[in-house]
């Protein structure tokens, strides 16, 4: 049973990761005109975190790292992926700038 539910869970990730790089492919297409993701270089995404929604820049590979995706279901939990301000992760930031370093 537990291989099952593993399997489930990593379709449930799979999944989840899908939906995120496709709403934030469809944001940049979206946006294409203004200058609000010129920054963005190929092979990253932005999101935004905590109260003030402070904009970071992060690579696509750290959708690989566990802790960023648990970091994503809590975003997909609070505010699901149909709004316009993109990503939005419910983390303080000292904490999303702690968990980042260790990915660097």
């Amino acid at each position: 049973m537990a291989i099952k539910k593993s399997n489930k869970v990593a379709a449930s990730q799979a999944a989840t990761i899908k939906k995120i790089l496709k709403r934030c492919s469809s944001l940049g297409k979206k946006n294409q005109g203004s200058c609000y993701f010129s920054d963005v270089p190929k092979g990253h995404f932005p999101v935004y975190v905590g109260q003030l929604r402070s904009r970071y820049v992060v690579p696509i590979a750290w959708l690989a790292h566990p802790e960023f995706q648990t970091l994503l279901q809590l975003a997909e939990e609070e505010f699901g992926f149909e709004h316009d301000m993109g990503l939005t992760i419910p983390c303080d930031e000292a904490v999303f700038q702690s968990l980042i370093s260790m990915f660097r």
